[in-house]
């Protein structure tokens, strides 16, 4: 019988990504999502449980019911700017909901954890490309809920046992290559969905952000790794703990970055469409740089992006963005 994975916030973006591939690779893959981000048409592997993290006694129920062996979690509210307006949201939903499912997991001792974290617990740079070793000093709510659970990790494991592993995202990036899968989120932030909805005729523009930083062109650099390698990551550690790996934190970007310019530019050249592109000012909490280094995950689990260059991951959102997206129904995070 293949082993079961719960993958918390299954029906968004990554984790559907995720959800697909562990379904590949002979896993059972139990979705619980709440649908308040995620879509019901992404859940297309493995169970679907409609569950929210809040509500302990059923995901206990769901850990047991399906002999879950570990759990992936990517059930978190991602938004800098809600972050700051709302903070109460994010530290009720990433660490409150966050806490129940580890209190669940640690009553039926489930003790194997896949942690969705973020290059915002690094905060601003101090050296580019970031390392795992650098200062965690997030500058928003966001970042602070991400590295509030990575320490609630730790003191699981020293207390109860549980293993882990961080994977700490810079910008997830592309879709599905078979076109199944694809980003959509609402309100969408993301810069290259944006870009492209300009392509398609859904936006009249571009707003760039800052023109003035201290990067080749102005504008701010980013790491965008594809999203389909982030979810082979996902394996990979899974693999890792299954058969006794220690806990680990990862760093999960393409070392290379992508400046706002160039990332309109290469879509401009892939879609044949002018997006016009209007100038504003910068917005806080934008560090000029943000590039990561993987090389810890790329020697220790022989990870490798498959997809890493801005054309590929382009090409790909641009083929969900401009068809298969509508045939397939909307997705998001």
């Amino acid at each position: 019988m293949p082993e079961a994975v719960l993958v918390a916030g299954g029906a968004g973006y990554i984790g559907s990504h995720a959800a697909k591939l562990l379904h590949q690779r002979g896993f059972h893959p139990v979705v619980v999502d709440n649908l308040v981000c995620g879509h019901r048409s992404a859940a297309r592997w493995g169970t679907f449980v409609e569950a929210d993290l809040a509500d302990r006694d059923q995901i206990q129920a769901v850990l047991l019911e399906h002999r879950i062996r570990a759990v992936m979690h990517f059930a978190a509210h991602a938004y800098v700017g809600e972050s700051v307006r709302d903070p109460a949201k994010y530290y009720r939903n990433n660490v409150a909901n966050t806490l129940s499912l580890l209190e669940a997991m640690q009553a039926v001792e489930s003790d194997l954890f896949l942690f969705s974290s973020s290059c915002a617990t690094y905060g601003e740079p101090r050296e580019v490309p970031i390392a795992e070793d650098h200062p965690q000093s997030p500058i928003n709510p966001y970042g602070r809920t991400k590295l509030v659970v990575e320490g609630m990790l730790r003191d699981f494991e020293t207390a109860y046992g549980m293993r882990h592993v961080s994977l700490r995202y810079f910008n997830a990036a592309g879709a599905d290559p078979d076109g199944e899968l694809g980003e959509d989120h609402d309100p969408e932030t993301h810069l290259i969905p944006l870009v492209l909805e300009v392509a398609r005729g859904a936006r009249p523009h571009i707003a760039v952000f800052g023109t003035d930083y201290p990067t080749p062109d102005g504008t701010c650099v980013r790491d965008y790794i594809h999203v389909s390698d982030l979810a082979e990551a996902h394996v990979l550690a899974l693999e890792h703990l299954l058969a006794g790996g220690e806990s680990r934190s990862y760093n999960l970007g393409n070392g290379a970055g992508y400046s706002v310019r160039q990332v309109i530019e290469g879509a401009r050249r892939l879609t044949g469409h002018p997006i016009p592109a209007l100038e504003a000012r910068r917005r806080w909490g934008d560090p000029a740089t943000l590039v990561g280094s993987s090389e810890k995950i790329r020697r220790e689990l022989g990870w490798t992006p498959q997809l890493p260059g801005l054309d590929t991951i382009l090409e790909t959102a641009w083929r969900w963005e401009n068809g298969k997206r509508r045939a397939a129904g909307p997705l998001g995070r």
